[in-house]
C-alpha cells in the first residue's frame, strides 16, 4: 500500500475542485479589533481589517475579561490540573456554571472544553439515559450534533429544515411509548436563518418529546440579557436542553449545556466526552464568566451589533448582492463557485487588506459556496463602506451574477 500516494489523491481531489483550505497566518491585537496583522507569505506584515471572525461582540478585548483571566492566572496558574473528576474540578468552574444557569433560567449547567464536545458528548449520552429514544434532527444542524446522535447509536430520523409538516408526520409515525427528542438550532450560522422555536415546542409538548437547542450563534447577542433567541422570544422555559458557547459572543472559549439539574448530573456522570476530557483552565473558565456577567448588563453592545449588520446588508443589497437576510446578524454573500469563492477571499486580502474566508463543502453544500461577513459593534461605518465598495468592484471583476434573494 503506497500510503502517501493516497494522501496525495486525497489532497490533489481539494485543489482540482478549489476548495482546498488556506490558513492566513493573523495575529489580532489587543485594543484594536477588528483589525489585525497579516504576515503575508513573503515574511511582510501587514495591516487587515477582519470580517469573517466569530469574536461578534469584541468581547475578546473587554478590559473586564482581560482582567479576570490574568486574576485567575495570578492566583490559580496555568492549567486546571485534571479531568473534573481528577482534580480538575474548581470554583472557577462552579461559578461559571452557575452563571450560565442564570443567564437561562435553568437549575444546572455544565461546562465543556467547548461547544461542539458538549454536543457530541450529550447528544451521544442521551439515548444511553433514554433507552429506546429516537432523535429528530433538523437537516441543517452544526456537524457537531450530527456526530452525537450517530455516536448515540439510536434510531434517528431527519426532517427537513424548519419543516413542522415533515417533523410532524414522522412524529406520528414513530411509535407512542418511546423516547423521543427534537434537536434544532436557534440561529442556523450559514444562512442566519432562526429555528422554528415555538411551533417545535408545540409538537414536543403534544407527542411527549423532549427538546435539545444549539444557541451557540444567539447567546450573548439575543435577548435583554444576552440569553439567545429563547430568552428574546420566552421560549426557554420550554426548552429542556440549551447548548452554547463561550467562543463566540462572549469572545473567549468552551461551551455547555444548561438543563435541571438531574439531567445535568446525569450528563456529568455518564458521558464519555465530559468524563474524559480536562477541564477549562480557571483562566478561560474566569474570563467565560466575566464575559457572561457583562452581556447581562450590556445590552446596548447588542444593539449596536444589530444596527451594524441591518447597515452592512442593507447597502450590498442596495447594489444587487446576493445576499441571505432573515433578520439575524450573520451576512452570507452567495457565490456559488468554490474557484470563484477563493478568488474573492484572496483579492479582498491582497488588494483591500480585507479578511474573509471562502465557505464551501462540507461547512455547505456544493453549489452554495459564499464569503460569510460578520459585522460587530467595533466595525466602523468607515470599515463597512470599504468593505461595499471593495466588494461591488470585485464582483464584476469575477464576472458575478446579482440578484437578489428572497430570504
Amino acid at each position: 500500500m503506497d500510503y502517501q500516494a493516497q494522501i496525495d489523491t486525497a489532497l490533489n481531489d481539494l485543489h482540482d475542485e478549489g476548495r482546498y483550505r488556506v490558513f492566513q497566518n493573523i495575529r489580532r491585537v489587543n485594543q484594536h479589533f477588528p483589525k489585525a496583522i497579516w504576515t503575508m507569505p513573503s515574511g511582510e506584515e501587514r495591516e487587515i481589517t477582519v470580517w469573517c471572525g466569530n469574536d461578534y461582540l469584541g468581547m475578546g478585548q473587554n478590559p473586564v475579561v482581560l482582567k479576570a483571566m490574568h486574576e485567575a492566572i495570578d492566583n490559580a496558574g496555568a492549567g486546571s490540573g485534571g479531568t473534573r473528576n481528577i482534580s480538575g474540578n474548581t470554583v472557577f468552574h462552579k461559578d461559571l456554571e452557575a452563571s450560565v444557569a442564570d443567564l437561562h433560567g435553568k437549575e444546572a449547567a455544565l461546562v465543556f472544553t467547548s461547544a461542539y464536545n458538549a454536543n457530541e458528548a450529550t447528544l451521544s449520552v442521551l439515548p444511553k439515559l433514554f433507552p429506546g429514544m429516537i432523535i429528530f434532527s433538523d437537516a441543517m444542524n452544526h456537524a457537531s450534533m450530527i456526530e452525537g446522535i450517530r455516536h448515540g447509536f439510536c434510531d434517528k430520523h431527519i426532517f427537513n429544515h424548519n419543516d413542522m409538516v415533515h417533523l410532524r408526520d414522522l412524529l406520528e409515525a414513530a411509535p407512542k411509548d418511546v423516547p423521543k427528542l427534537i434537536a434544532f438550532e436557534s440561529v442556523y450560522s450559514m444562512d442566519g436563518d432562526f429555528g422554528m422555536i415555538k411551533e417545535i415546542c408545540d409538537l414536543a409538548d403534544e407527542f411527549d418529546a423532549l427538546t435539545y437547542i444549539d444557541e451557540v450563534h444567539a447567546v450573548g447577542l439575543y435577548g435583554p440579557r444576552g440569553g439567545g433567541v429563547t430568552e428574546r422570544d420566552n421560549r426557554a422555559g420550554r426548552i429542556d436542553m440549551i447548548n452554547g458557547t463561550f467562543a463566540k459572543a462572549y469572545g473567549v472559549m468552551g461551551g455547555y449545556v444548561a438543563c435541571n439539574a438531574k439531567l445535568a448530573d446525569a450528563i456529568r456522570s455518564y458521558a464519555p466526552g465530559f468524563i474524559f476530557s480536562t477541564s477549562l483552565s480557571p483562566a478561560i473558565a474566569a474570563g467565560a464568566k466575566a464575559s457572561v456577567e457583562y452581556l447581562k448588563i450590556h445590552p446596548e453592545i447588542r444593539e449596536k451589533h444589530q444596527q451594524h449588520a441591518k447597515n452592512l446588508k442593507s447597502q450590498l443589497k442596495a447594489l444587487g448582492m446576493p445576499v441571505s437576510d432573515y433578520g439575524s446578524h450573520i451576512v452570507p454573500i452567495h457565490v456559488g463557485d468554490p474557484v470563484k469563492c477563493k478568488m474573492l477571499s484572496d483579492m479582498l486580502m491582497q488588494d483591500h487588506g480585507i479578511y474573509v474566508q471562502p465557505i464551501n463543502f462540507p461547512t455547505v453544500p456544493r453549489g452554495t459556496e459564499r464569503l460569510r461577513l460578520t459585522p460587530s459593534p467595533v466595525h466602523s461605518d468607515t470599515m463597512i463602506r470599504e468593505l461595499v465598495i471593495a466588494l461591488d468592484g470585485l464582483w464584476g471583476q469575477c464576472a458575478l451574477n446579482r440578484s437578489k434573494l428572497t430570504g
